[in-house]
């Protein structure tokens, strides 16, 4: 199992709610965060992409530039950027990310965002796109990526772009095991799933239950195979690891109980397009409750609440079902990624190899 944590690089943490947090969006805080999660054994890191606020993140820092400022003071983390397709352009970004991954030594990823805050569309004039067809364009983003990264003399002929002769030098890094930049991808719908399965690298799920995060493994790794590929899951996570039950339960509570509803009333509307709208009614947050989307990728619905022994017993079990990566989000971001690290990677770790003798011993 790998571990990946939310950059904060917006403003109000990773709840919609009014309880005091130790958590900052700015530059030194967020490098002091990414040392501290590389030191405890964090893989991933994960920027956000916006451009305006919404839902109680008043300010935030741009995604590509402040990956780079992180990129710049760690040495091992890998820190995967948010992108949003329908604002940039895929060779431009191709060249954006060949730099940041020949300077960085092949840490640098990408989180292809489809889009669900439309307003930050209309504000720009930003054509917005029905919901399959998103998807459409993300899926169009990303082939030009990799053509880009791995051929000279490209070009596309696609239903929103087209390319005449891209030749682009230098390229990523060729690293063995990953013969170019990572790409990760989100939602939960069939087009979501279907664009996964044909160029994605790894699939974000919103948080969920077991039951939940199975079929979605389940759906998405059939379309895969049919296409030859593999396809790797990381589940999002809103992480209270506590002494005891009782004391993680009470700050759930905490949190919840000082939820800012009127954010989380306009944050439901605005990713109503992402989810109820879409043709099969099973896209991201299409039945998510109000208490829900006070963490805003569902993040409680993982139920990773609780001793550290539970947490480490709960993500073994999410392990064992198919689930690659576990995304966590906190509420005091320093504290509480040490915390995790020190206290909630090892049992994951120990369960992990007892399995292993296990399985050696029964042949």
């Amino acid at each position: 199992m790998k571990f990946a944590h939310w950059v904060p690089n917006v403003s109000g943490g990773l709840v919609v709610s009014k309880i005091p947090q130790r958590t900052d969006w700015g530059l030194q805080y967020n490098i002091k965060l990414a040392k501290i999660a590389e030191s405890v054994g964090f893989e991933y890191a994960l920027t956000q992409i916006r451009f305006m606020g919404s839902y109680g993140a008043e300010y935030q820092h741009d995604s590509l530039i402040f990956s780079t400022a992180l990129l710049a003071h760690t040495e091992s983390i890998n820190i995967v950027t948010g992108i949003l397709p329908g604002m940039f352009h895929p060779g431009v970004i191709a060249k954006h990310a060949a730099t940041a991954d020949q300077i960085f030594n092949g840490r640098w990823a990408i989180n292809v965002v489809s889009g669900w805050y439309r307003r930050e569309y209309d504000v720009l004039g930003v054509p917005w796109l029905e919901h399959d067809e998103r998807y459409v364009r993300s899926q169009e983003f990303i082939e030009i990526l990799r053509g880009a990264w791995s051929e000279d003399d490209f070009s596309y002929a696609g239903k929103y772009w087209q390319i005449d002769g891209y030749t682009l030098k230098p390229k990523p890094l060729v690293i063995p095991g990953r013969p170019m930049p990572e790409i990760f991808q989100g939602g939960n719908s069939a087009a979501a799933q279907r664009m996964a399965a044909s160029v994605s690298d790894w699939y974000f799920m919103n948080g969920n239950s077991l039951a939940g995060f199975k079929e979605q493994i389940t759906n998405v790794s059939k379309l895969a195979a049919a296409k030859g590929r593999t396809v790797k899951f990381i589940a999002n996570a809103f992480v209270i690891a506590r002494e005891t039950e009782a004391e993680a339960k009470s700050e759930l509570d905490r949190i919840v109980h000082s939820a800012d509803t009127e954010a989380v009333e306009n944050f439901r509307v605005a990713v109503k397009e992402a989810g109820q709208a879409t043709k099969d009614g099973k896209g991201m947050w299409a039945k998510s409750t109000s208490r829900d989307l006070v963490q805003y990728n569902d993040g409680f619905k993982t139920n990773l609440i609780g001793t550290p022994e539970q947490i480490a017993e709960r993500i073994y079990e999410m392990q064992k079902i198919g689930v690659d990566a576990v995304l966590c989000g906190f509420l005091h971001f320093h504290d509480e990624t040490r915390f995790f690290g020190e206290r909630v990677i090892p049992l994951v770790r120990e369960l992990e190899a007892a399995n292993s003798v296990k399985k050696t011993a029964t042949g």
